[in-house]
């Protein structure tokens, strides 16, 4: 997993590229632990092929942290991601563009 980070003021934009699986969920979580100072998050997941568990639970600290801090939303998730998000409810808590 390769994981590229855009900072723009209080907008912080980060782009995944590969499988967030049990492997790979703590990088990604090492990434949304400081967001001090962001406002406005963006988890670009256009190359993300696949998302486990693990992942999800990623997800949803991210979510938390941000419910106190601003605003989050995942924009281009691929058909086989958003199916793993619908079936798991979180398609109902998280902001998907």
């Amino acid at each position: 997993m390769n994981i590229k980070r855009i900072a723009d003021g209080e907008s912080l934009v980060i782009m995944i590229e590969g499988r967030i699986d049990t492997n790979t969920s703590p990088d990604f979580e090492k990434e949304i632990e400081n967001l001090d100072g962001v406002s406005d998050l963006t988890l670009d997941f256009k190359d993300v092929a696949y998302i486990s568990s693990a992942g999800l639970r990623v997800l949803l600290k991210a979510q938390k942290k941000m419910m106190v801090n601003g605003e989050m939303k995942l924009i281009n998730v691929n058909d086989y991601v958003m199916d793993v998000l619908v079936v798991t409810g979180f398609s109902d808590i998280l902001t998907i563009e």
